[in-house]
């Protein structure tokens, strides 16, 4: 049986949210599955000396003008958020507040919370907000409030994101398959082409 693939993002990215309209379907063409780690880019760009690309000078026009024109070439909703980027800890929380018990559910709030950020512009850094996303999928509303600060929910994050900088992680989207990276929704074609073929 092959191993799952490993999925990391952070919520404050388009790519991210690109990549998450279509990994798993790719992924399930070749009997593959996914295991989708939401982490915080904040702290790797720490490690890196990055920053979020629309606060680069030169590059910011670029990529805000690329995230238009990737939503129209992939057939994606997308609207600039009124605020942007933001903290993305609080949607990550909510995320592994439900994933140990649910995987298929927290995927389905992490494209909620995607939704509501980047097509709603809804500013998801907001607890009731992220919240109110959650009870809107079915969720208790006060478990969900309680879990954003519960400190093993916390923990979870800050372990999902250390992982994912010890595995030279650095950016949103990003796929390991059996130990090979891909970074960018631009690498999707080469991610489903190493699928199907085993590497080159």
């Amino acid at each position: 049986m092959a191993k799952p693939i490993d999925f990391y993002f952070d919520f404050s990215s388009p790519y991210g949210y690109f990549a998450t309209t279509c990994i798993d379907a790719i992924a399930s063409k070749y009997g593959r599955e996914v295991t989708w780690r939401p982490i915080l880019l904040g702290a790797v760009f720490k490690v890196t000396g990055g920053a979020p690309g629309p606060m680069v000078p030169l590059r910011g026009d670029y990529v805000q003008r690329d995230f238009v024109r990737g939503s129209a070439y992939y057939g994606i909703p997308y609207k600039t958020p009124t605020v942007f980027p933001v903290s993305t800890q609080t949607a990550a929380r909510a995320f592994y507040w439900l994933n140990d018990t649910d995987p298929a559910a927290a995927k389905k709030l992490a494209s909620a919370l995607y939704k509501a950020y980047f097509v709603d512009d809804i500013n998801i850094s907001d607890p009731a907000q992220t919240v109110a996303v959650a009870a809107k999928a079915g969720h208790d509303a006060a478990k969900g409030e309680a879990a954003i600060d519960d400190p093993a929910v916390k923990e979870k994050l800050k372990a999902a994101t250390d992982d994912a900088i010890a595995r030279k992680v650095f950016g949103s989207p990003f796929m390991v398959v059996d130990g090979e990276p891909f970074w960018g929704m631009d690498r999707m074609d080469q991610f489903e082409k190493w699928l199907k073929t085993g590497g080159w």
